[in-house]
């Protein structure tokens, strides 16, 4: 979508009040009227037609426009295909039910909101998604602090920060790939300058879930035995039922493709289910597409394992369509880069370059909702103001994941925000305030910045 050339050149008054109003369009519908994101993103859209007609702008430019942005999300949108036909696959062969019968037996409830954070940083380093880490244990982790009585906001939010620490730190993630490729930065060199940031994150994030965590759960011991046999009488619960985890690992260490990873571990899951139960391949399908339904009769269980499938990603799917198509239309007007040409105008020192860089990563997820996008933008945008001021790039990369790619998660309308809601039952505005290591990142790499510790300089100053 960066490559996208504008059609007209905006004052800054009019690009920035526009902005201004999308961000109370949607913020306020949202948050005072709890709409769903799809509608005022749609309004913003009518709005930004609107203006560009006023500014004589053909209406095929502007529907051209539209287009561009939307196809810049398709990618996107065959990946939440098959992660909702892997929750499905991973239901019917038993890997969720099994990994939550799992974690039953062999996690404490003690420090239970700092284990779940530990095991998602461990598997999100080990496959480099979080947006899978979230769909299959996280969605087990959710069933776990539902069956103790333990907080879902809190668990919710352990879940994603160590996701995200696991997205961000992995060699094997898009994100981590990507703002170091942009920059043109050694990929191992900007994982280690990372750990500055990080590492300091990771270990005040696990204090405080250590903290938070109760000495004992709500439900009894009892409580969770019951849960384990309603498990048990899915007839699920099989140590060969982990093998999809593992081809979804070994294919990430492989390097095998996102989309041929989720398609081959969905295959094996597949398989699998026929060694527990007799399917035939018409409800194979209907299962793939409209997702599994549990019916053990036990109302927990049936609500935690109902899930996944095709249909179950159409509304994340709509708006990640909504979402892009109106950032194509605010390239085509000009108006993001008339905001970034003016923000870069104004940076003279290097604190000044962190900060506007960092805030301008956060605005363009909260604005587009789109964590690659952020990344694309703001290494474009800042190269050279950082070059200006004699910092080495990979303070941008670092700058770019601390304030881009984990803040994606805390908006309500963003690609990953809207996803995890919907994968794991948990409001985006509930777990945000729990979300410790996604929010700490950005302010810790905007201290830095003015402080003036860790950073890079290309020569001695």
């Amino acid at each position: 979508m960066y490559q996208i050339k504008p059609v007209i050149t905006p004052k800054f008054a009019e690009a920035f009040a526009l902005i201004v109003i999308i961000f109370l369009l949607i913020s306020v519908s949202i948050i005072r009227f709890e709409s769903v994101p799809h509608i005022p993103i749609l309004l913003s859209i009518l709005l930004l037609f609107g203006y560009g007609l006023l500014k004589k702008v053909s209406y095929r430019t502007l529907e051209k426009g539209l287009v561009e942005g939307a196809g810049a999300g398709m990618s996107a949108v065959f990946l939440f295909f098959f992660i909702g036909i892997l929750i499905s696959s991973w239901m019917i062969s038993g890997t969720i039910p099994t990994l939550i019968f799992t974690g039953f037996t062999l996690i404490s409830m003690t420090f239970f909101y700092a284990i779940v954070f530990i095991v998602t940083s461990l598997i999100g380093l080990s496959i480099g998604s979080s947006l899978t880490t979230v769909a299959t244990i996280g969605v087990a982790f959710i069933g776990m602090a539902t069956a103790m009585d333990l907080s879902l906001a809190i668990t919710a939010g352990a879940i994603v920060s160590g996701a995200f620490f696991g997205d961000k730190m992995s060699p094997l993630s898009d994100t981590t790939n990507l703002a170091s490729t942009i920059v043109g930065v050694d990929l191992f060199e900007h994982i280690r300058n990372m750990g500055w940031t990080t590492i300091p994150a990771f270990g005040i994030t696990l204090i405080l879930f250590a903290l938070l965590s109760p000495e004992t759960a709500g439900a009894s011991v009892q409580d969770v035995t019951l849960f384990k046999e309603g498990l048990k009488t899915t007839g699920m619960i099989h140590w060969y039922t982990i093998i999809p985890l593992a081809v979804l690992i070994i294919s990430t260490l492989m390097k095998i493709p996102a989309l041929m990873t989720l398609a081959l571990s969905s295959i094996s899951a597949i398989f699998i289910s026929f060694l527990h139960q007799s399917s035939t391949a018409s409800e194979i399908f209907s299962v793939l597409f409209s997702g599994y339904v549990s019916t053990t009769g036990i109302e927990e269980i049936d609500a935690l394992l109902s899930r996944g499938g095709m249909e179950s990603m159409m509304f994340t799917v709509a708006l990640v369509l909504l979402a892009l198509s109106m950032g194509g239309l605010l390239f085509t007007l000009g108006i993001v880069q008339c905001l970034l040409a003016t923000i870069e105008s104004l940076l003279k020192k290097v604190s000044s370059v962190i900060a506007a860089s960092a805030l301008t990563a956060i605005g363009i997820n909260v604005l587009i909702g789109e964590q690659y996008l952020s990344i694309l933008l703001t290494g474009q945008a800042f190269k050279e103001p950082y070059d200006k001021v004699g910092l080495a790039g990979k303070n941008l990369s670092r700058v770019m994941e601390d304030a881009g790619t984990v803040v994606n998660p805390l908006v309500p309308w963003s690609v990953c925000g809207i996803f995890i809601t919907g994968g794991i039952g948990v409001s985006t505005l509930d777990y945000l305030p729990f979300a410790f290591f996604c929010l700490l990142s950005p302010l810790l790499t905007v201290l830095f910045g003015f402080t003036g510790k860790t950073l890079t300089y290309k020569q001695a100053k």
